[in-house]
């Protein structure tokens, strides 16, 4: 697992995201943070409150060609 912070151009202040090693959200933070540190550092907290195990399957980027070669 991984926490982010991000911000948009309509909510400029910094809010925690956490996500899978697949990319997926698990958790995202509802309240706003004045800097990256301290969402980074909250989420990190939020994190370990939920202690969950990432089971996630990464995807692979590379897509397999062995159905070309058996040809």
């Amino acid at each position: 697992m991984q926490v982010l912070a991000f911000s948009t151009p309509s909510r400029p202040d910094w809010r925690w995201r956490i996500v899978n090693y697949a990319g997926d959200v698990i958790e995202e933070s509802s309240g706003s943070y004045p800097s990256i540190a301290i969402a980074v550092t909250m989420g990190a907290q939020r994190l370990q409150e939920v202690n969950v195990r990432d089971l996630s399957v990464r995807g692979n980027p590379y897509r397999s060609t062995s159905h070309l070669r058996n040809h």
